[in-house]
């Protein structure tokens, strides 16, 4: 076989760049280096946090469409490289193996107690595209990956310090919000390939609700959990997580296959970092 061009080269790193999922990648890698610069890590355990948590993510990513290629083909999905036929199975599958390779050595980087924490996220979001996105246990993963992320994060930090319970708890219902956003869009698709989660179970109407509710409730934890008054500007950002929520939750139950609740999903998800940067999160 002869060398790619150029061209062949850019073509197959943007293919790889599509297949990462890149949404989720990039806003879950910023919204942990945010955190680990709010809560005041040197900026070398900070570029380390962003470093991890970015293999971490582009190996779940890669991971997924790796797995679901012959799903993904069988239905059409021409918004994913490898199903669509424009990147090959083995190129999403080394990528994804030498992101977790990466994973595996900056996550231990950052310390062993932050590196097994944050491997055992990495490891719960691949068992989900392993098998547990079609079990009624599909909603664990989120709920495990993102509750334990801002504990991972703290322990990163100068004398290991923990997240505050209300932290974890909130990354995990931001985690289940996540999962019925992210996929409320592929119903139709899923059922026809044979994945039966939680979601596909409870049907679109339920689900739609069941995603605002977590979301809302992260938020609201958020405001209400620190110690002392809730500040006013925290009032001010649960209202704009609401109104995310609410307007997410519309789209959703408006049926078809938009990504937009999921993009509302993420931008609550925003809100709440902001909330917990404002905070005292950090258990020291």
């Amino acid at each position: 076989m002869g060398r790619l061009t150029d061209e062949q080269r850019r073509s197959r790193a943007v293919e790889l760049a599509l297949a990462c999922h890149p949404a989720p990648t990039v806003a879950v890698t910023a919204f942990s280096v945010a955190m680990a610069a709010g809560a005041g890590a040197p900026t070398r355990t900070t570029v380390l946090v962003g470093a991890a948590i970015l293999a971490g993510q582009l190996s779940v990513g890669w991971s997924n469409d790796w797995v679901d290629a012959g799903r993904d083909a069988a239905v059409g999905r021409t918004d994913k490289p490898v199903g669509a036929g424009r990147l090959a199975v083995s190129t999403v599958r080394t990528a994804a193996l030498a992101a977790a390779a990466a994973c595996v050595v900056l996550s231990f980087a950052l310390g062993w107690r932050a590196g097994l924490v944050h491997l055992a996220t990495v490891a719960s979001a691949w068992a989900y595209n392993l098998g547990l996105k079609s079990t009624a246990w599909s909603w664990a993963p989120y709920a495990f990956s993102f509750g334990f992320l801002p504990l991972a994060i703290a322990l990163a930090l100068p004398g290991a310090p923990v997240a505050a319970w209300w932290a974890v708890a909130a990354g995990a219902l931001l985690g289940i919000g996540a999962h019925g956003a992210n996929v409320i869009p592929d119903l139709q698709d899923d059922h026809a390939t044979g994945v039966r989660g939680l979601p596909h179970r409870a049907g679109g109407v339920a689900t739609s609700i069941g995603t605002a509710v977590a979301l809302v409730a992260a938020t609201v934890l958020l405001v209400l959990a620190p110690a002392g008054p809730p500040r006013a500007a925290a009032a001010v950002v649960l209202v704009a997580a609401v109104g995310l929520t609410i307007v997410g939750t519309v789209l959703a139950l408006g049926g078809g296959r938009s990504r937009l609740p999921f993009t509302f999903a993420i931008a609550v998800a925003a809100v709440d970092v902001v909330l917990l940067v404002m905070s005292d999160w950090v258990v020291r």
